[in-house]
C-alpha cells in the first residue's frame, strides 16, 4: 500500500477523545469553493464546482448532487480521498466523520508542465492531475506531483466531504 500523502500541518479533526487511525487516507485539505457552474448549469441536481486547498494549493472540480447537498461560493470545507472506510479497533467508520460521500474509480492521471512558476520565476513546473468518476459524477484534482504520490490507475477511492463553519 502506498505511503499517505497529505500537506504538512493538515490534520482532520476527527475526534478530541482518541487518535484514530484509518487504513488508507491519501489527500486530505480544507478547500474553498471559487467558483460555481463556471460553464453554465446543465444537469438540474448537479453542481460544478472549483475550489482551490488552503494549505496545498490544489485545485479541483467536482461535480456534487447539489440536491442532497448544496454547495456555494466560497464556502470553506474538508475533502480527503481514502481507500477504506473502516476505522482501526472499533465499530465506527470515517463516514460517520462526515457529510457527503461517495465512492468511485481513478481513471487518469495526467502531467502538465508549465513554462513558468507561480510566483513569477522563469523555471518549470510540472503538475499532475487525478481524474476520478463517481458514477458519472466526475471530480479533477490538479497540482504539485508530491501531493499525489499515493494515487494509481484503477484505483477504487473514496471521497470525503465535511463543511466548515
Amino acid at each position: 500500500m502506498a505511503a499517505r500523502v497529505a500537506c504538512p500541518g493538515v490534520h482532520l479533526p476527527l475526534t478530541n477523545k482518541f487518535l484514530v487511525r484509518m487504513a488508507e487516507l491519501l489527500f486530505d485539505d480544507i478547500f474553498r469553493v471559487e467558483r460555481v457552474n463556471p460553464d453554465g448549469k446543465k444537469f438540474d441536481k448537479v453542481t460544478r464546482i472549483e475550489a482551490r486547498s488552503e494549505k496545498c494549493g490544489m485545485f479541483m472540480q467536482l461535480d456534487v448532487n447539489t440536491d442532497i447537498y448544496p454547495i456555494v461560493k466560497d464556502e470553506r470545507f474538508l475533502m480527503a480521498l481514502s481507500t477504506s472506510l473502516s476505522l482501526e479497533g472499533g465499530q465506527q467508520s470515517l463516514a460517520d466523520k462526515f457529510e457527503y460521500i461517495m465512492h468511485g474509480k481513478l481513471y487518469k492521471i495526467s502531467d502538465e508542465t508549465r513554462a513558468k512558476t507561480s510566483d513569477g520565476g522563469s523555471g518549470p513546473v510540472i503538475e499532475v492531475e487525478i481524474y476520478v468518476s463517481f458514477g458519472g459524477l466526475q471530480m479533477m484534482l490538479k497540482g504539485d506531483p508530491s501531493h499525489c504520490a499515493g494515487f494509481e490507475l484503477e484505483q477504487r477511492l473514496f471521497l470525503l466531504i465535511r463543511k466548515l463553519t
